[in-house]
């Protein structure tokens, strides 16, 4: 480029457009010079040494694979396996009524919170609807209509709840397996007395927490 383009001033009809003042020679000169000096110089090569120091170069990288880990989830035990261990099996020095008091002690102050005190004002049928998913491990139980009629009349703690039969302990220290189906029984919480149709009950208590229950009129024997 022609140094006499570079020098060149600004016309005056741009001077109020750029919004800069033009410069007196001496001084435009020597910005030039310094801004041509700067920019042109060649840079001095450094050696490897100096241009490795305290900096990190990653020479090759690879995202480190996750170890993938093979759980078995844990296979429960099977009912002919809990029959062969009897793991339901209760011990004959065991079947005593009063070490199952502290059980139904237990019971009691746990239905009590679950109906919100068990007050005189409250709503039998909302009572009873949490009765019918509660647990009833430890509450007394009543049987009052059986189609057997060796079972009417047998009261006891309830210890053990299955599909199908209540195993309960009597207050003569006997362990009585007692069928739902066919059955109705009678249970007491201050004076609140609810009853339990056998037909209708007939699923573990585990299942029961989960299952709605239809309103239906009377069950027959």
């Amino acid at each position: 480029m022609d140094e006499a383009v570079v020098e060149t001033h600004i016309p005056c009809d741009l001077v109020k457009v750029l919004g800069v003042e033009p410069q007196i020679r001496s001084k435009a000169v020597a910005f030039t010079q310094a801004f041509l000096k700067k920019n042109t110089e060649p840079r001095p090569q450094l050696d490897e040494k100096s241009l490795l120091s305290h900096k990190a170069v990653i020479l090759e990288y690879t995202r480190p694979k996750k170890k993938r880990i093979n759980k078995q989830q844990a296979k429960g035990l099977n009912a002919q396996q809990k029959r062969e261990i009897k793991i339901f099996h209760i011990k004959s020095e065991h079947q005593r009524y009063e070490l199952f008091l502290p059980l139904h002690n237990l019971w009691k102050q746990y239905i009590i919170d679950l109906c919100s005190g068990l007050k005189p004002t409250s709503s039998p049928q909302s009572v009873q609807q949490k009765l019918l998913k509660a647990d009833f491990h430890g509450a007394i139980i009543t049987v009052v209509r059986s189609k057997c009629p060796s079972y009417v009349g047998i009261t006891g703690i309830l210890i053990q709840e299955f599909k199908h039969v209540f195993k309960i302990i009597t207050k003569q220290d006997t362990l009585k397996v007692i069928p739902k189906r066919n059955s109705v029984f009678q249970v007491e919480i201050n004076g609140f007395i609810s009853y339990i149709y056998g037909n209708k009950f007939e699923q573990r208590a585990s299942e029961r927490s989960a299952k709605k229950f239809k309103i239906s009129g009377t069950i027959d024997l």
